[in-house]
């Protein structure tokens, strides 16, 4: 029987690497570098397709898991699903690898542009000079509850009276 560490070992100094074709490894490291991020079903089979890429999951799987070993993507595992994000030394490497230049970012880095029209107005918003309608209410209600006409209520002005003759501190009859 042949062990690993032996030294008359066949296998000694032999890794197994996937054979993935250079178009398909391109078309993954383009989806990547594109989108910053990338998801993929824990799936091995060989006939299974990658949802984004049209390349086998498989190879997607087995891409990144060598970019992982190399510091470029950051994996998390959830529900079946392995989850790669792009490191900054992914975006160089993937940069140099692509022949891509500085100006194209992943769009993790991208920051989105925000325009006032882009978020719609509560239903019930009002504008008025004074203000809107949330800060109408609250002023409101802090009128209310500092009206100074009033005399305040506080909870300690009550006199109690305790009665003897329940329960066990009842007077002998």
């Amino acid at each position: 029987p042949f062990s690993c560490n032996s030294v008359n070992s066949p296998f000694e100094g032999e890794r197994r690497n996937m054979l993935i074709p250079k178009k398909d490894r391109v078309a993954i490291y383009e989806h990547l570098f594109k989108e910053g991020v990338m998801v993929a079903k824990k799936d091995y089979s060989p006939r299974a397709k990658h949802s984004d890429v049209d390349v086998p999951n498989l190879f997607v799987i087995k891409a990144l898991t060598g970019l992982k070993s190399k510091g470029h993507v950051k994996e998390q595992y959830v529900w079946m699903h392995f989850y790669w994000y792009l490191t900054n030394d992914g975006i160089q490497y993937l940069r140099e690898f692509l022949h891509l230049p500085q100006e194209i970012v992943p769009a993790t880095l991208k920051r989105p542009a925000r325009t006032e029209t882009s978020r719609p107005k509560p239903k019930g918003f009002v504008e008025s000079d004074r203000g809107t309608r949330d800060e109408l209410d609250r002023e409101g209600y802090r009128r209310a509850a500092h009206d100074f006409d009033q005399k305040p209520h506080v909870p300690g002005d009550q006199q109690f009276t305790f009665r003897q003759g329940f329960g066990r501190g009842a007077p002998d009859q």
